[in-house]
């Protein structure tokens, strides 16, 4: 008996190695690639999302934009045309979350520095406080680049509505005025069509992580 398994040990080793190739094939093929979700006003808690938009439930997109940059320099949606980009809300002054998700972002700007394909885009909800020269400073600080990360200020109302009405980031009401006041965790993930495919908090680790996951699984949807 011992004699018949060693003459044919070989074969065994190979007809062993080969019935794992083949499993793996057929369980690469059988499992479905993941997708992200589109995400539609009327998909996302109602909290987060302006009742003028609730009840959309296809083609939501981030409208073309006109804010400035650290470097005063004029950004629009242009300049995020055909690209993947994170977006959040944020003021220089703030001492609770916003330190935390500057950090965070800084380490997705760190993690994807030479990926042509991704860019942020951070709006100041205080743009009267932060000022171009309150941006640049800030930005300096942070160890933002200016190629991959806009942070960006202008009018209060346009940043507002964007956050409400566009990114579905914001929690609280209002209308964008004097005594209005966003202040939200949310990263949220743009493609390159300019639909919203993913909410993240910001504050989380873990959820940067998801986040940086989410953008691979992106870019392999754009390659098809």
């Amino acid at each position: 008996m011992l004699q018949f398994f060693s003459k044919y040990k070989f074969f065994a080793i190979v007809l062993f190695v080969l019935s794992a190739i083949i499993i793996s094939i057929i369980y690469s093929i059988l499992k479905p690639n993941r997708v992200l979700p589109v995400y539609e006003p009327d998909m996302v808690n109602t909290e987060l999302v302006d009742s003028t938009v609730q009840y959309i439930r296809k083609y939501h997109k981030i409208p073309d934009f006109k804010l400035t940059n650290q470097n005063g320099e004029e950004v629009t949606q242009q300049n995020y045309k055909d690209k993947i980009y994170v977006a959040d809300f944020f003021f220089t002054t703030c001492q609770t979350i916003c330190p935390i998700m500057t950090g965070h972002m800084k380490e997705v700007q760190e993690q994807l520095i030479d990926d042509g394909d991704v860019l942020l885009l951070s709006h100041s909800v205080t743009p009267k406080i932060d000022s171009v020269a309150r941006l640049k400073k800030y930005a300096l600080e942070k160890g933002v680049d200016d190629t991959k990360w806009n942070l960006v200020t202008g009018d209060k109302k346009q940043i507002y509505d964007l956050a409400r009405k566009s990114y579905l980031a914001a929690k609280s009401d209002g209308d964008g005025g004097a005594y209005d006041m966003v202040h939200t965790e949310n990263f949220v993930l743009v493609d390159k069509k300019k639909r919203i495919r993913g909410f993240y908090d910001g504050t989380n680790p873990e959820e940067i992580d998801r986040l940086l996951d989410d953008i691979k699984i992106l870019k392999k949807e754009n390659k098809k």
